[in-house]
Formats: C-alpha cells, structure tokens, sequence
C-alpha cells in the first residue's frame, strides 16, 4: 500500500508538470501556446497597417480572427514581434478599438498591447506598463497662411484632436501626465472638433473646407503631413512630452508579473543593442527611443 500511495503521489506531480496542466501565470501560459496575442489597430500607420503584400503562413498559431506578422507592418508590429522573438513565441495580433484597450478590464481576449500608449496616471490604474519603447513631443499645427503665430492667436478658434487620445485631452485641459512634461496649457475658450483616427484632422484640412484652424498631434505625425504636402506649419514649440510603452492588464485572471519582467528586460535590451533605434530609424526617419529635451 505505502508503495502505491508514493507511486500516486509521484503520478500527480508529473501531471501537475506537463504541458497540459493549467498555467501558474500569464507567461506560462503564452509559453504553452507557443504565441502572444497583442491588441492592434491595422488602420494606423506607420505604427500598423496592413501589409498588402503579405501572406499568411500556413503552420502559425495565430487563432482565426488574428493578424500574423507578415500580414501587418509598421514600428509598433516590428517591436511586438522583436518582443514575441525574444520570449521564444510566435506574435499575433487582434483587432481592437482604442477606447477598449485603455480601459483596462481585457478579459483574458488578449495578452500585451503594443500600440504607441502613452503612460498616464489615469490608465496606470487599470493597465501595467512597461519601461517606455519610445518618446515623443505634441504640437500644434496650423493652416498655411492663417496669421496664426502665437497660442494666445487660437483663443476662441476651434482646433481639431483624434478622440480619445492624449492630444484632446490637452486641449480639454485633462492632460494626465506629469507637470514636468507639460510645456504650455491649452489656449482659452478653445474648440475642440473631435474625428477618430491619428490622421483625420490632417486628412480633413488637405481636403478643404474644414471648420477647424489647425490640430493637435505628435510632431513626427505632423512633420510627415507637411513632408506630404498638408498645408500646415508648426506654431511655436512642443506643448508636452509624453512616454510611450507597452501594457498589460491588471485585471488579467493569471498573476503577470512574470511576463511583465520579461517585457521590462526585453525592451530594455531592446534599447540598448540598438534594436528600437533601428526600427524608428525605419518608420520615422528619426530616433525616437532617446527621451526628448
């Protein structure tokens, strides 16, 4: 009888080991299955977009309903799949809208969000996130030719921001970041004409007829615009700086900090062998990953 009870007993552990067994954290988890499932926004270049010459390879991981790497491309689906690389996992991607993933509560649908979020105070208290992958300054642009040259000009004016992002909350005066890395406040009485999408407001004043003066976005975003013929100019200087990183949900139904660990020792590798510079150099013609003075 002893015999057979520690026969049992070493019969439980082997099954408590094997691959079938449930999971302790989320990084065993994503390690079992082979892939990371990363939340994504296919329709917001250069961070992602479709790769319209990619094919899907016929032995991924990826679950239907997904994105694989050779199907997206931009900045933020080569450092997720550099990230997915360095755990030893395929990378996959699902589409998810922006307001869904900063508000925390996944659901287990996905693993990381790798999609250009700025660290908030607001969001911090919902998501956990890693080390920052990269930097950028906020600024305002203004229609060619408007006699728009100072932020006191826009008093009362009305300016355009993408819903939902951190340049319409500057303009509403809810910017949560530090106080060290707001430059200048909002101008008075000013109106904010939401549109969603990184893009929209730019789009929207080279097709004319818009009733905004100007809009609210990342430098890079607006240098690119003017490079692609936008007819806007940059007023002034940058109005904030913000920090951008990856994130993973607090409510996860497996603990994370594990696989929070491995993101923060990853990136930070990242960093330093030159990977995430290699990447900005890329898809911004500039280097992002250096923290803007």
């Amino acid at each position: 009888m002893k015999n057979l009870f520690l026969l049992t007993l070493v019969f439980a552990f082997l099954l408590s080991d094997c691959g079938g067994s449930t999971p302790k954290d989320l990084f065993s988890q994503i390690k079992s299955r082979g892939y990371v499932l990363v939340s994504n926004d296919p329709n917001d270049p250069p961070m992602s977009f479709l790769n319209t010459q990619g094919t899907r390879p016929s032995n991924t991981k990826c679950p239907s309903g997904t994105y694989t790497t050779a199907e997206l491309q931009g900045f933020d689906v080569d450092v997720a799949a550099e990230i997915g690389k360095r755990l030893g996992v395929e990378t996959c991607f699902i589409p998810q809208g922006w307001d869904v993933i900063t508000a925390g509560n996944w659901s287990d649908k996905w693993d990381l969000s790798v999609g250009s979020m700025t660290i908030t105070n607001a969001r911090a208290k919902v998501l956990t996130f890693t080390v920052p992958y990269y930097y950028d300054t906020a600024v305002i642009a203004v229609v060619k030719g408007s006699a728009i040259n100072t932020l006191s000009n826009l008093s009362d004016k009305a300016l355009c921001a993408s819903a939902s992002l951190t340049y319409a909350d500057w303009l509403n005066g809810n910017l949560d970041l530090p106080p060290t890395d707001i430059f200048a406040q909002p101008p008075t009485n000013v109106k904010f004409v939401p549109l969603s999408g990184d893009q929209a407001c730019a789009q929207a004043i080279s097709s004319g007829g818009t009733d905004f003066v100007g809009y609210v976005s990342a430098n890079y975003l607006v240098e690119g615009n003017i490079a692609d013929g936008v007819p806007v100019v940059i007023l002034g200087t940058p109005v904030f700086r913000e920090e951008l990183a990856a994130a993973v949900d607090k409510s996860s139904s497996l603990p994370t900090d594990t696989f929070v660990n491995k993101l923060n020792t990853i990136i930070t590798a990242m960093h330093s062998d030159g990977t995430l510079t290699t990447f900005s150099m890329k898809w911004y013609k500039a280097d992002l990953t250096q923290v803007p003075k």
